[in-house]
């Protein structure tokens, strides 16, 4: 994976879980990890691996998935000899000004 989140920068995620009655058009993306045609997007995270949040495959958002994903997952995954990146740029916002969610 290139530029993998630090532990301090996973620890100030929400914890897994806690934002269950937050509308999904509402929840926090706090970390975006992309490949092309490939995007996750964190919402809570478990403290060890686990990420709660919105999976976009082939770049349709209108079909984008909220559930768990794993940042041991995303440091495996490989495509055409890329790896999975993480958004260095992205600033927290709620899913709904992405399209993800409403």
């Amino acid at each position: 994976m290139r530029s993998a989140p630090t532990e301090n920068e996973l620890a100030a995620l929400p914890k897994l879980h806690s934002t269950k009655a937050i509308p999904d058009g509402d929840k926090i993306i706090h970390m975006h990890f992309f490949l092309p045609g490939f995007d996750w997007y964190a919402v809570t995270f478990d403290g060890q691996d686990t990420f709660m949040g919105f999976v976009v495959v082939h770049g349709d958002p209108a079909n984008a998935e909220y559930g768990y994903f794993s940042l041991s997952e995303l440091q495996r995954i490989a495509h055409n000899g890329m790896k999975v990146s993480r958004d260095l740029n992205w600033e927290p916002i709620p899913a709904r000004c992405i399209g993800i969610a409403r």
